[in-house]
Parts: structure tokens; sequence; C-alpha cells
């Protein structure tokens, strides 16, 4: 029998975009029964109002990402949770790759390689650095849509309530542990308006800093002061 998917996604004022990604998300084969649980963080409930499809379960929460993805979990059934960012694409058999990467009982959770969606030569170099880095330190980012066994992550705490870097404490803590993180071959393609917003390099450059900074202790209640 094929595990059952939760796919979790926290949103905050996607309202203009979370309908393509569900018809996204239904559109992908698989054999195994998928939930699809929208989160939202914003007190007017805008992006749950704009969903049209009814399966779609949809929740209120309070704003900040470690937040809603916890709430998500929570209320999911599947045996598997994946948590993705409302402007991130699957693979075509992404959900299959899940499910396939998770068979070895060793194996608690994982990740896709990461993919921007723009044609700039520059964002392959980017591509290529964040696979590379996945690989040597097996800590994941939460745009490269992480997945996890539901009572793995339920049993040890789910995210750590921190307002960034909620995805590195996660997987640093599942390494620390001496779990199993497996990065699959495909990719999740995520939207490049993050670094056309305040371009590629001031981005890249800050997201950089930022990670330095966590690793050498500073908190992240700090460090949210500057990704804004």
């Amino acid at each position: 029998m094929c595990p059952s998917i939760s796919i979790v996604i926290p949103v905050f004022y996607e309202a203009h975009i979370i309908n393509p990604l569900v018809r996204h998300l239904i559109r992908l084969p698989f054999d195994g029964k998928r939930e699809i649980i929208v989160v939202d963080g914003a007190a007017s409930g805008d992006s749950l109002r704009a969903i049209r499809e009814p399966q779609v379960k949809k929740l209120r929460s309070p704003r900040g990402r470690a937040v809603q993805m916890n709430t998500g979990a929570r209320r999911a059934v599947g045996d598997i949770l994946l948590f993705l960012h409302a402007d991130t694409r699957l693979p075509e058999a992404g959900l299959a790759q899940i499910v396939g990467a998770l068979q070895a009982e060793a194996a608690v959770g994982g990740a896709f390689n990461l993919a921007i969606d723009s044609p700039r030569p520059c964002f392959r170099w980017i591509e290529r650095a964040a696979s590379l880095r996945s690989r040597i330190t097996r800590v994941p980012y939460g745009d490269q849509a992480i997945f996890i066994r539901r009572a793995y992550f339920l049993r040890n705490g789910g995210f750590a309530a921190i307002p960034i870097m909620e995805d590195v404490e996660l997987m640093r803590r599942i390494r620390r542990q001496g779990h199993r993180i497996v990065l699959l071959s495909g990719q999740a393609v995520t939207s490049a308006r993050r670094w056309e917003k305040t371009g590629v390099c001031r981005n890249t450059l800050r997201n950089w800093m930022l990670l330095a900074l966590y690793h050498a202790g500073v908190a992240p209640e700090r460090l949210c002061r500057f990704y804004r």
C-alpha cells in the first residue's frame, strides 16, 4: 500500500499564486492519497478565501513560517509531511520520488535539488552551489521542498518556534541524532522573485551572512531583522 502524503503550505498574502499551486499539486501523478493543507498567517485570511478547490484543508495560524507549518502538521493525517513554499513547484514525479526515498527505513526525510525559475545564467551558479552545499552538509533549505515522516516529525517536536532558520535548525537536529536525510536528484523549482526584488548579489550575500551568523550563535530573533 502506497503511503499517503500531506502537503503543508504556509502562506502570507499569497492569494494571487495559491490556486495555480493547488492545481499543480492535484495534477501530479501519484498512486497514494494526497492531502493539501494551506495555513494562512495573515489576519485577513485572503489566501484561504481565494482557494477554489473544495478538497483543500484551510487553516488559520499566527504569523510565522515555523508556527504555520507546525499547525498544519498537527492537523495532517498523511504518513509523510511535505512542507512546500507557495512559490515552489515539484518535479512531475516528485510525490512518487518522495515515497521511494523513504522506502529505506533509515531515511527519515529529505528534500529536492534547488532550481530557480529564471533563464538568467547567474541562477545556474546559485543552483549548483545550493546542490553542492546540501549534499555536503545534508542540511537542505525550505525552498528545496523538505519532506519528513509525520510520526518522526511530531515525536521530535516539529519546527523550533523561531522566526527564521527553522528549516536549518530542524535538519541540523536530525543530523545530530544520526538519522538519514535523502537528497533527491529531481528539482524543486522556486520563483526568482526574492532575488529579483533585492538583487541577485545582494540577496545571495545576505543569505550567506545570515547563515554564517546563525552558525556562529546569533539568535534567530536578531537575524530576522535583516531578512525582511
